[in-house]
């Protein structure tokens, strides 16, 4: 079976359209990058790195420092299917991460977004 054509694009590809769809709703790049830290557990510093060297979906999160915890906590539909339902990992890091996203662009408070 071949990968996912999202397993090799690269986050800094994606990342801008994540920081356009926050912006247009009112919320900021540093929420945005907040969110990414408290999921996978890279620094501010090492998001920047990740994000310059142009790495894909699949190594992002296979090198991430530590994937929260709480991100089990994440539920939901995202494109039509449950993320507490995909099976394969990778894929639903991702998909925890549009999630996120998501919230954010609907106005919910950070603190819930971040699961505390």
């Amino acid at each position: 079976m071949t990968k996912h054509k999202i397993y090799t694009m690269s986050v800094a590809s994606v990342y801008p359209h994540y920081i356009a769809k926050a912006e247009r709703k009112g919320r900021t790049k540093s929420e945005v990058d907040e969110i990414i830290c408290w999921l996978t557990g890279y620094s501010q510093d090492e998001l920047s790195f990740q994000l310059e060297e142009q790495t894909d979906f699949e190594t992002f999160f296979a090198e991430a420092p530590q994937m929260n915890l709480s991100r089990a906590l994440i539920k939901g539909v995202v494109c039509g299917v449950r993320v507490e339902d995909i099976e394969e990992p990778t894929m639903r890091e991702i998909r925890y991460l549009d999630k996120l996203i998501d919230e954010l662009a609907r106005g919910k408070a950070m603190e819930k977004i971040l699961r505390k």
